[in-house]
Order: C-alpha cells, then sequence, then structure tokens
C-alpha cells in the first residue's frame, strides 16, 4: 500500500493551506471559495439546502439520498442487509441470493426497525454546552455536560416526529444541535443479487477497479400508509462524466481520528487496535464455522460474517497506516509544529500548554479501565441480551429527572428506543446461542475466572449452559404485529407498556440474565464517564480553542456520523508503478466473470448480456473525502443531480481515518448510467427507470459558476 507523501491533518496543523480535495465539511461551514478557486463553481446557499434535504441517513448506519418526488431514496445494497435479511426471514425467501424487486407499489415490503433521518435545521449551541461546565470541578464535569445536553435536545424534541441530537464538533471546540425529521415507515422497493452487489466479495473489498452493482431503493411512507411526498429530492444525470468533473458526495462519515494527539494515535496503534483485531479474527472464524451447519444458517449468518470481514479489513489498513514510519512521523510531525506554535505565545501557552500532557496522563487511566469497560458494559454479543439489557435499563432510568439519566434514555431518545425494542426483526435461536455462548467465554477469558462478577454469574455454569438456558428460555423473542409491522402485542410490548413494575417482576431468564451484570456494568461506565471521559472532554475542548487560536476556525472537524459534504473530481491515480484508470465498464464485469465465488455474476446477468450495452461505465473513483459512514451517498454533479453511488473506498483510503492524501485516496462508486442499464435490461424494473428519468422541477440554482 502506498503511503501518504504530503499529509495535511484536518487543514489545520499545515504551515501552509491545504488545496487538496480534503475534508468533510459541516453544511454550515462549506468552503464554497476554496471550490470556486479549483473547481469554477460556487455553491450557494439553496444548492447546498437543496442537496442536505434530499440527503437521509440511515439510523443504524449508512447515507442515503432522496431521488422521486415519491420518496424513492437511493442507497447501498450492503447499507440495506438487516432489511433484506429480516424481510427474508419473515417471508421466508432467501432475497440476499436471489434478489428483491416489488413489481408494483403494494408488493413493497416494510423493513423492520428501519429508520431515515433527514437534517432540517442547525443550530449553534456552544455557548450554553460550554458556559455550563466553564467552572465545574473535572469530576462532575461528564454529569453537567450530560444533563445540559440532555436539556437542550429535549426543548428541541417537540414530537416523535422529531430527532434531536447536540453534536460535538473539533473535539469539544464546538456543539451544534442537529434536528432531524424522523422517517420510520421505510419499505423495500429493489435490490439485486448479492452475487452483483459484492461480486469480488472480500478479496475485492476496497480495491479497484471494481465491477459492482452495489444498490438498494427504498420508499418512505407517511403515517397515511402511503408514499410520502418529498419536495427536495435529486434529479438524475444523463450519465455522461468524464475525468476532471468535479463531484460532491453527501453523507455521514461515521468518525475520524485526525483531531487526536499523538498519545491518543499511539494507543489506537499499540493497544486498541491490535485487541479489536484480534477479537474481529476470532469471530470471523466463529461466523464462517457457524456457516457450514446449513443453508439456513447461511443465510441468516451473512449479514454478520460481511459486517465482520469489512471491518476486518478496514482496521488492519488503519493500523497499517499507523504503523508506516513516513506516515506517522508526519502524525509526529504536525502535533510538534502545534504545540511550538502554542509555546510561541506566552498567553497561548499558559492557557493550553499542558494540555498534551494531560491527555496522555487520561489515556494511560482509559487503558487502565478498558478491559472492564469493554467486557461488561458493552456487554456480550446478542440480539436477545441486548433487548434484556434494553428493559432492564429502562426501569432503572424512566423514574430520573431527564438530565440524570444514561444519555440513551433521555426524553429525547426515547422514542428511538422504544422503535428499537418493537422491531419486528427475526431472531434465530441457534444464531443467539452461538453468539452468546462465544461473548460469555471471551468475558470469562478476559477478565478471569476468578474475577468477582464472573464468580458470582457463571457458578459452576458453562458459558454453553448459560447462552443455551437464556436463549431456550426466553419470551423476549415473542412480538405480535400487524400486517404493516406495527406492534401490537406480546411480551416485548407488554413490558414496554408495564413499564419498571412490570420489568422488575419479571423471571424472563435473559432479563435475569443481563441484570445479574448490570450493576457491575453501570459502576465502570460511571467510573470511566467520571474519571476518564469527562475529564478528557475538558482538556479536548482546551485543545480546540488551541487550534482556533492557531489556525482560525476555517477548518473541518472530525467526522461524527452527521452529514457532511465532500468535494473533489474524478481522478485516476497510480499504483505500484502503473497508472489506474477511473472508470470501468460492465465489459469489465464479463471478463471478470469466472464461474467460481465470489467472481461468479449471476444467472440473470449471462442471459442479459447481449442485450447490455457493454461499453456503459460501470464503477468510478473521484479524490473526494470519505470515511466509512459514507456508503450510500450520492454522488453529484454541479448541477445537483446524481452521477453515482458511493460504496467503497480503495486500499490507500483506509489511512483516511488519521489523514488524507489526494494523490491515492480514492471514493469507489457505481457510475449512474450502469445503475439504469441494470435495472432497465437486466432486472426489468422499468417502473423504477422511469421514476428515476422523470422530469422534474425540483432542484437548486446551478450556483455561480
Amino acid at each position: 500500500m502506498k503511503r501518504i507523501a504530503s499529509l495535511c491533518l484536518a487543514a489545520a496543523l499545515c504551515a501552509a493551506p491545504a488545496f487538496a480535495d480534503e475534508g468533510m465539511w459541516t453544511y454550515n461551514n462549506f468552503p464554497a471559495a476554496k471550490v470556486k478557486a479549483k473547481y469554477g463553481f460556487e455553491p450557494q446557499k439553496d444548492w447546498l439546502d437543496h442537496l442536505r434535504l434530499a440527503s437521509v441517513r440511515i439510523a443504524g448506519g449508512c447515507s442515503a439520498s432522496v431521488v422521486s418526488a415519491d420518496g424513492l431514496v437511493m442507497t447501498n445494497h450492503h447499507c440495506a442487509r438487516e432489511c433484506i435479511e429480516n424481510l427474508s426471514g419473515n417471508m421466508k425467501k432467501d432475497f440476499n441470493r436471489d434478489g428483491f424487486f416489488a413489481k408494483t407499489q403494494k408488493d413493497e415490503a416494510r423493513c423492520p426497525g428501519m429508520e431515515l433521518n433527514q437534517l432540517t435545521e442547525i443550530t449553534d449551541v456552544t455557548k450554553r454546552v460550554q458556559d455550563s461546565t466553564k467552572d465545574v470541578a473535572v469530576e462532575k464535569f461528564a454529569d453537567v455536560q450530560k444533563a445540559t445536553i440532555a436539556g437542550i435536545e429535549k426543548d428541541c424534541a417537540t414530537s416523535d416526529e422529531f430527532r434531536c441530537e447536540v453534536v460535538t464538533l473539533y473535539r469539544g471546540g464546538r456543539y451544534d444541535l442537529y434536528k432531524y425529521r424522523r422517517l420510520q415507515d421505510i419499505r423495500l422497493v429493489f435490490a439485486p443479487e448479492d452475487g452483483i452487489a459484492f461480486f469480488g466479495g472480500d478479496p475485492d473489498n476496497f480495491m479497484f477497479p471494481r465491477y459492482d452493482l452495489d444498490v438498494s431503493f427504498v420508499r418512505i411512507y407517511g403515517t397515511d400508509g402511503k408514499p410520502m411526498k418529498q419536495e427536495h429530492y435529486l434529479a438524475w444525470s444523463d450519465g455522461t462524466m468524464k475525468e476532471g468533473d468535479a463531484t460532491f458526495v453527501s453523507g455521514n462519515p461515521g468518525g475520524t481520528s485526525r483531531g487526536l494527539t499523538v498519545a491518543q494515535l499511539e494507543d489506537d496503534r499499540d493497544m486498541r487496535m491490535p485487541i479489536t483485531l484480534m477479537r474481529m479474527a476470532e469471530l470471523r472464524g466463529l461466523a464462517t464455522m457457524y456457516q457450514e451447519r446449513g443453508a439456513e444458517q447461511k443465510r441468516h449468518s451473512n449479514d454478520l460474517l460481511f459486517g465482520v470481514e469489512n471491518g476486518l479489513k478496514a482496521y488492519k489498513g488503519r493500523h497499517a497506516a499507523l504503523a508506516d514510519k513516513a506516515f506517522y512521523g508526519q502524525l509526529v510531525k504536525n502535533e510538534q509544529d502545534f504545540r511550538a506554535k502554542v509555546k510561541a505565545k506566552p498567553e497561548l501557552e499558559k492557557q493550553y500548554g499542558a494540555v498534551w500532557d494531560n491527555i496522555a496522563g487520561l489515556v494511560k487511566k482509559q487503558q487502565a479501565y478498558r478491559k472492564e469497560f469493554n467486557a461488561l458494559e458493552r456487554g456480550p454479543m446478542s440480539d436477545l441480551f441486548g433487548i434484556a439489557r434494553g428493559y432492564v435499563r429502562y426501569a432503572e432510568e424512566i423514574g430520573k429527572p431527564n438530565g440524570e439519566r444514561l444519555k440513551e434514555f433521555s426524553d429525547a431518545r426515547l422514542p428511538q428506543f422504544k422503535q428499537g425494542m418493537l422491531a419486528n426483526r427475526p431472531i434465530y435461536d441457534e444464531l443467539e446461542v452461538a453468539t452468546l455462548t462465544w461473548s460469555l467465554t471471551k468475558m470469562r477469558e478476559e477478565l478471569g475466572p476468578d474475577h468477582p462478577v464472573i464468580k458470582r454469574v457463571f457458578g459452576t455454569k458453562s458459558p454453553a449452559e448459560i447462552a443455551k438456558a437464556a436463549v431456550k428460555g426466553t419470551k423476549l423473542k415473542d412480538l405480535k404485529v400487524d400486517k404493516t409491522g406495527n406492534a401490537i402485542g406480546g411480551l416485548r410490548k407488554e413490558l414496554l407498556e408495564g413499564g419498571k413494575a412490570k420489568i422488575d417482576a419479571s423471571k424472563d431468564p435473559m432479563i435475569e440474565l443481563a441484570r445479574a451484570f448490570d450493576a457491575d456494568a453501570r459502576a465502570i461506565r460511571k467510573k470511566y464517564e467520571t474519571e476518564v471521559d469527562g475529564p478528557l472532554k475538558k482538556q479536548q475542548e482546551l485543545l480546540a480553542r488551541a487550534r482556533f487560536a492557531v489556525y482560525g476556525d476555517a477548518i473541518y472537524p472530525d467526522a461524527t456520523f452527521t452529514l457532511r459534504l465532500s468535494y473533489g473530481a474524478v481522478k485516476g491515480y497510480e499504483e505500484n508503478g502503473a497508472q489506474v484508470k477511473p472508470f470501468t465498464t460492465l465489459a469489465g464485469a464479463f471478463e471478470r466473470h469466472t464461474g467460481a465465488e465470489p467472481f461468479a455474476l449471476p444467472k440473470t446477468w449471462l442471459a442479459a448480456k447481449a442485450k447490455l450495452d457493454q461499453d456503459v461505465p460501470f464503477n468510478f473513483v473521484t479524490t473526494n473525502d470519505i470515511i466509512g459512514g459514507n456508503s450510500g451517498s450520492p454522488v453529484v454533479n454541479q448541477k445537483g443531480e446524481v452521477v453515482g453511488l458511493v460504496f467503497d473506498g480503495n486500499i490507500q483510503s483506509l489511512g483516511g481515518d488519521y489523514g488524507f492524501d489526494e494523490s491515492v485516496n480514492r471514493t469507489v462508486a457505481v457510475h449512474s448510467a450502469a445503475l439504469i442499464e441494470a435495472m432497465d435490461k437486466v432486472y426489468g424494473a422499468k417502473r423504477l427507470v422511469d421514476e428515476l428519468k422523470a422530469p422534474t422541477a425540483a432542484g437548486p440554482k446551478a450556483g455561480q459558476p
């Protein structure tokens, strides 16, 4: 993997301003002038507002966009995998293997528990948050800030229709209140076979050239049971695109670490990531072996294996970036330069000079608590255990004042919690036993057999015995729903409606298992929040202020799984001395077909080969700065039209968690022309093609060239 030769971290730690296509920019601080200087196009407010409102977030992860007036939404197949797998289980089909297409609107099937969020407002609440903690003792910082944020979010969330989140930007330098419209009736419209959506499988993941149709379409429905009309949606382009054309990606990057100190980066490289990599490798082994049990087991564990393999490869890339001496050396130099600029001004040195050493001390404390925190608070890997813990904590938290609750149970967040508890997702006993057994085994291994929690909860029983008894005995799987998937009965609904009294009286074995761990899990969480998280937030606020004092505020913050806009261009790159062209074609997919997994094209594609225009561009790369969470983001041109669909980055982009190099970091997307060609000629999805290509009056002004 080629390493970063000229790293500019967050555009704020470099001696000169970056002119690369760097940055995951917030919509209220987008560098339109920089875009104009480089590409001759300056996005105007109406252009930005339209793109923001046409962009949506999948609440559980990933990005998407509205692409028709009737609420049609485009995202990746791998972002809709959970929906596809859940529908397969509920309908006794295998839509991941065979694909799904609703030939008529009445055939569109509701995705259990799926929620989309549309960002409607952004409000700066920095002063209110920072003022609340100005003179607070460090051990009270986390509690006071949590209460303040809970109050702000409660004031904003005036009904269950809205979701409000105070977003920490610049690691405490700024706090913005994001108000989202919650879209909760989401129905699957189209998904191709997994064989073409993930053509090449794990060997091709994070690679280029690629030949994937990684797309799914869902639709937003209103409370009246009809498709929800949308004022803001993206028009489809004519498919014309060439190298050098400007591109914009609007999505929700999950998280970056470009604002970390060297002490935190060392912890990532030497402690946190090796532990994560080992655990994920073991989990991949479990999932792979589980799939050997049979066709049904393979079907209902595909999403688990996909997620683990994808995460494992991503973490390997990130770790490799930090292990690269040149790359890491540049990160160290960036911090040294920053500290030197602070030290050069006595007033800044007095205020901020100790921040780096203070953070280093907190990192050591974080390391000391990590094992117990991960084992107990993150808890066993099990859908049923997660549901049980949710009820146990709901009973404990609901009677407390809003600002004193665990943040996930604040008034503003309760609607999402309740929706998750009552989602009609299929749960598979066999998989639950396997994952819970594995998790409990790892817990005992990490904490040791003499740890008080292990001795008390396990007693003389093995992890397998505990898991089997809890899974086989629980009634938390029971949920009665109406024809549209809304919960109307079953134990989960009874517990939620019965509240604390009903939950406390429950003898359900999974709830009792969750209850057995909860006091200790809460204790380590409280200890961590008080002694590590709160003090660290306070130091990071100071670090952010130092950064603003030295570099100004025209910089972008680390990603936070909130809506961002990046700009770039279609552009190839060099790898191992060879030039990688920016486009692949449909013909290349057939050339890559071997007939054996994972390079086996679906039968539908082989049958349609003669009808397809082999020269249609399939996948392409751009210089847009993205990270995990951007999957499903639209790629648009200067007119705000869809030219592609982000589904990956190249292998070099995996170091993008820590820095960006325009020479090799690439976004990988499906071309809009390939989407139309395939839906029309392979799948006969004419009704969708017509909907996407319908003339539209919606859209922004093109901006000023």
